[in-house]
């Protein structure tokens, strides 16, 4: 079940939440489930830009011991560009093409292995 968590932490009243999602909706419902996660709260487009659940860092606790990926905070974006480049589009595929690359500058830069 590939579902990822960003490690971000958004507050939201007194929680604290970051970022659940995964390949298919399928696997993203089904880690939901099994995290407790009610499906009424997955975000979408065109609200969202992705399909994805904000969950409170205790879920998150969870879905990693159930097998999520912990990402940084670029993950989600990651996922977005290579959802454009899957897509075949000519403009998606430049476009995420060119995220993965600011991606990759940006995740060098927060290392401290380069300048932006």
């Amino acid at each position: 079940m590939p579902c990822y968590v960003d490690d971000v932490e958004h507050s939201f009243g007194n929680m604290k939440m970051c970022h659940l999602w995964a390949d298919t909706e399928a696997e993203l419902l089904a880690m939901v489930d099994a995290i407790g996660v009610q499906r009424k709260w997955m975000q979408r487009p065109p609200k969202a830009s992705w399909v994805h659940f904000d969950i409170a860092k205790s879920k998150k606790a969870r879905a990693i011991l159930l097998g999520a990926i912990l990402t940084d905070r670029y993950g989600p974006l990651e996922h977005v560009a290579r959802l454009d480049i899957a897509s075949g589009e000519p403009a998606r595929v430049i476009r995420g093409q060119k995220r993965i690359g600011d991606i990759e500058a940006a995740r060098l830069v927060r290392q401290g292995e380069a300048r932006p």
